[in-house]
């Protein structure tokens, strides 16, 4: 077996491959001038089994491109399977129809690697795991929580306290707190019908005044919701509020956003190449792949 690390996902690959003691196939890359992709394999594939190490954050667009010519590059190079591991899964949010005729960009993705050879695939704390009863080829997600907890638990926080920004993540913060001996709640937000204004109301069976307390998510894009719940943490009178999540997508800007809410820090993984990205999913993809 071999772990090609691909141009997103270079020094993640690199971790993994090292963990399970496997050799790592680096990958030339670069855009033409017309922004096309261009990919090509520093040693050869043939007769092994070839785990693509390669995150599909933005640009997204070339991310995936470049992971779908990685697919059918080492296929085409004799590889005998090829198993992908896309820790961020691009157009996953997309993974319903909401108006008539509309696509389903998941489905589309997971088509497309289905049609160049990927036979297997492991994901990050996917948007909806459920997309991929449809995909045809075995799927595997892994939860981030917990990396991200153990990282957090050597702060030395005060009576923490896991939180969920929303119902959808209550998840996530009750494994938290397990992890860090606490206590958990969320937030339950409920949208005006006519401003069409969304407000959160905080649901916790204990107090956050004067304990630390950690805000879990997926994802944090725009920052909205995750600066609103670290602001109205602080105003409840908790010591100390750390922004936490498995994949950042965020801009500088967002980032500064929740920092002036009133959050410590805003941790991430490395599913997404950032600057919070200080927690590696390295051991969890290495553990999967070796089962």
């Amino acid at each position: 077996m071999l772990v090609v690390s691909g141009p997103a996902s270079r020094e993640l690959g690199e971790a993994v491959a090292k963990r399970i003691g496997l050799d790592a196939v680096r990958v030339e890359s670069k855009l033409f001038p017309d922004g096309e992709c261009y990919v090509r394999l520093e040693s050869d594939v043939n007769g092994e089994d070839v785990v693509i190490v390669q995150s599909t954050y933005p640009p997204q667009n070339t991310h995936l491109v470049q992971l779908l010519l990685l697919a059918d590059l080492v296929k085409k190079r004799g590889a005998r399977e090829v198993i992908a591991v896309v820790p961020y899964l691009a157009y996953a949010r997309q993974d319903k129809s909401f108006r008539p005729y509309e696509g389903v960009s998941i489905e589309t993705v997971l088509g497309l690697l289905k049609c160049v050879g990927v036979k297997s695939l492991v994901t990050v704390d996917v948007h909806t795991p459920e997309v991929f009863a449809k995909a045809g080829f075995p799927c595997k997600d892994l939860p981030a929580v917990g990396v991200l907890a153990e990282y957090l638990s050597t702060l030395g926080l005060k009576q923490p306290i896991a939180f969920a920004p929303d119902v959808k993540a209550l998840r996530m913060a009750k494994k938290a707190a397990e992890i860090l001996g606490g206590e958990y709640g969320n937030f339950r937000k409920e949208r005006d019908r006519v401003t069409g204004e969304i407000k959160m109301f905080p649901e916790c069976r204990h107090s956050v005044d004067g304990k630390d307390v950690v805000v879990f998510d997926d994802i944090i894009s725009s920052g909205s919701t995750m600066a609103t719940a670290v602001k109205m943490l602080k105003e409840m009178g908790a010591r100390r509020v750390f922004s936490a999540c498995t994949h950042p997508l965020l801009t500088d800007e967002v980032h500064r956003r929740i920092l002036d809410s009133g959050a410590v820090e805003v941790v991430g993984t490395d599913t997404v190449s950032s600057a919070v990205s200080v927690v590696s999913v390295s051991p969890l993809i290495a553990d999967a792949v070796s089962k």
